[in-house]
């Protein structure tokens, strides 16, 4: 009667794979340096080549007529959701006077945001984001 051989263990069938794994590794690699010996390309004696007759304020049009559509989105957005909340870090103030001059304080700066209903009603993104 002929004898089979048992299957491999776990721990062969790793060691077999990995050995596998290691070959087809170093063959990619003998065959990306053997592939890779032709000679670099001199950039200092390389012809210049032409565009073409492109309009720079062309695509500067496009850009511009297209930024609404992509900003759209973005300008019904919340600048700040934790606006009105218990929580909300823009609320706080930071504040200073010196002699008799007004106070000067980080509302001035915290406000618009914190009290904005959306990024398009900010002074200057709402400007930027309708083009």
């Amino acid at each position: 009667m002929a004898r089979h051989a048992s299957p491999p263990t776990p721990t062969a069938r790793r060691a077999l794979t990995a050995l596998a794994t290691a070959g087809v590794a170093l063959g990619a690699g003998a065959a990306t340096a053997a592939a890779d010996t032709r000679p670099a390309v001199d950039v200092v004696h390389t012809r210049p080549t032409s565009l073409g007759h492109i309009d720079p304020q062309a695509g500067v049009r496009v850009l511009t007529a297209m930024l609404p559509y992509v900003t759209g989105p973005v300008a019904g957005l919340r600048p700040n959701p934790l606006a009105g909340t218990g929580v909300d870090p823009l609320d706080n103030g930071l504040g200073t006077q010196l002699a008799d001059f007004k106070p000067l304080t980080s509302k001035m700066v915290t406000g618009p945001v914190a009290q904005a209903p959306s990024v398009g009603a900010l002074p200057v993104v709402g400007q930027i984001l309708k083009g």
